[in-house]
C-alpha cells in the first residue's frame, strides 16, 4: 500500500511540474529579462568593477559571492547528513 502511495504521488509531483512548464519562456529565447538587462551590463562591466578577467569568477565571486558561499554551506550540510545517516554504527 505504501509503495502505491508513493508511486501516486510521485505521478502527481510529476504533472504538477509538468503544468508547471506550460508557462516557462521557449527555450532559448533571447528577449528575456535576463538576456536584456543582466547579461550585458555583466559583460561590460565586469572586469571595471570586480578586476577580474573571467566574467564567470567574476559573477560567481564578486556579484552573489554570499549566495554561492551558503549554496555550498546548504550542500555541504546536505552531504555531512547523508553520512551521519548512512554510515553503521559503531559495535
Amino acid at each position: 500500500m505504501k509503495k502505491l502511495l508513493g508511486i501516486a504521488l510521485a505521478i502527481a509531483a510529476l504533472l504538477v511540474l509538468l503544468y508547471g512548464i506550460e508557462d516557462l519562456p521557449p527555450w532559448g529565447v533571447s528577449d528575456q529579462p535576463a538576456s536584456l538587462h543582466v547579461s550585458p551590463r555583466y559583460i561590460e562591466k565586469s572586469l571595471a568593477e570586480t578586476g577580474v578577467p573571467n566574467m564567470v569568477t567574476a559573477v560567481l565571486a564578486d556579484y552573489r559571492g554570499c549566495d554561492t558561499l551558503f549554496e555550498t554551506a546548504v550542500i555541504f550540510t546536505a552531504g555531512i547528513a547523508v553520512l551521519m545517516l548512512l554510515r553503521r554504527a559503531m559495535p
